[in-house]
């Protein structure tokens, strides 16, 4: 299973939303370099390491930009914890504006 499919399933399991964007964009960070326990790397742009989520779900309802970020991070930690290097999110309640 790949990563963004990964994403997609848990965001899927722990929020149930009702609108879900999962996006690559591994590619726009081609030639990037990162710093991390003493060595360094360049993203080639041709993995799965940066993503944008864009989640619209009751379950945000009553809760703070700041801890929606927090349950979407949780939600996946694994995913975070195993190379994925950048996680955009965009979360929203039911009726809430967004730019999408």
């Amino acid at each position: 299973m790949s990563i963004q499919s990964a994403i997609e399933t848990k965001l899927r399991q722990a929020f149930s939303p009702e609108r879900l964007a999962v996006i690559n964009e591994s590619h726009l960070h081609a030639g990037h370099h990162h710093r991390e326990g003493g060595r360094e790397e360049t993203f080639d742009g041709a993995g799965e390491t940066h993503f944008r989520v864009r989640i619209v779900s009751a379950a945000f309802a009553g809760m703070s930009r700041l801890e929606r970020h927090r349950a979407v991070n949780a939600a996946l930690a694994e995913e975070l914890r195993a190379g994925v290097h950048a996680l955009a999110v965009e979360p929203a309640a039911p009726g809430e504006p967004i730019r999408w």
